[in-house]
């Protein structure tokens, strides 16, 4: 192949009590990639969105990944990415991790899949470095594989596939901006042994809750003694939002990554879509322009663009 579409699709990360190595993938939304392959060395990155990120490679979260593994390549040859962005930067739904992962997953498909799944979330963490200062994974990791995520380490890298029931998931995006490197600058650097255990016990309920399909452990599950406290002060609205969700039938639910979109987790279509009300009854109420999305998992991850040119 001399070039290829794809759809990345957006993430959440943390799953509320999971920092940092908890992550899923949404079916929607998704960014929109294509990526051509050329015996000319070099990179070239268009934009074809309205959020004037930067095009120089160097600059853009999906060129340094692209040049991590173009450093790495057998043999130089050069390629010409295209990008619509539908994840908003800066929304909290793995928007920089979708650049990324899409990236260097279209690269190795024209290269004829010589790297590894390891391999190309190596790559990818170059991009998410330059976004937020920090080499996390927990977007990366759902976006390439699908479905549920668990990062039991960086180094080595260590990634484990969850297995998980259908779960929908309501998402609601106020259209105000939170700064992953802001978020993370709030964060305690010490918590209490009696904090850690509680958040321990909470991560290992919600990854068992989702083996097993147990909903009601899940629900018990979703609970961050840690991160959220922190940061749910970034987010006006936040505690309102999740009581009402929580009234409304949700299993539970929080920040999704940095921010700041609020995700929860329900059982049913009709719960997700009862819950999505009344998360945008929240900001409609303060005044605060939001999206919102009724989905659920992606199980597959990045996936081939079929409708290509009716799009990009």
């Amino acid at each position: 192949m001399k070039s290829i579409s794809i759809k990345s699709p957006a993430t959440i990360a943390n799953l509320v009590c999971g920092f940092d190595i908890l992550g899923l993938a949404l079916a929607e939304p998704y960014d929109l990639m294509h990526l051509e392959i050329r015996d000319e060395p070099g990179l070239q990155i268009i934009h074809e969105d309205e959020h004037q990120l930067p095009t120089e490679p160097e600059k853009n979260v999906a060129g340094a990944a692209l040049l991590a593994l173009m450093e790495e390549m057998p043999v130089k040859k050069g390629f010409l990415l295209r990008v619509n962005k539908m994840i908003k930067p800066g929304s909290g739904l793995g928007s920089s991790a979708a650049s990324a992962a899409g990236a260097v997953y279209a690269a190795n498909q024209l290269l004829g899949n010589i790297y590894s799944n390891d391999d190309l979330i190596r790559f990818a963490m170059f991009g998410e470095k330059l976004a937020s200062g920090v080499k996390h994974a927990d977007n990366i990791t759902p976006c390439l594989l699908g479905g549920v995520t668990l990062i039991r380490s960086i180094l080595p890298l260590d990634v484990v596939r969850l297995d998980a029931p259908e779960i929908h998931i309501s998402v609601v995006h106020p259209q105000i901006e939170v700064r992953t490197s802001d978020a993370r600058q709030i964060l305690k650097t010490e918590v209490s042994l009696k904090q850690a255990i509680r958040q321990w016990g909470n991560i290992a309920g919600l990854v068992a809750g989702l083996m097993k399909g147990d909903h009601q452990l899940i629900s018990r599950s979703l609970e961050d003694v840690i991160i959220e406290p922190a940061r749910s002060i970034l987010i006006p609205g936040f505690d309102e939002v999740k009581k009402r969700s929580l009234e409304a039938g949700a299993l539970g639910g929080g920040i999704s990554g940095s921010g700041p979109s609020i995700f929860m987790l329900s059982e049913k279509r009709s719960t997700a879509e009862r819950v999505t009300k009344e998360m945008e009854a929240v900001f409609h109420r303060m005044g605060i322009d939001n999206k919102t999305y009724v989905t659920q998992l992606n199980h597959q991850g990045i996936s081939l663009n079929e409708n290509e040119h009716a799009i990009l």
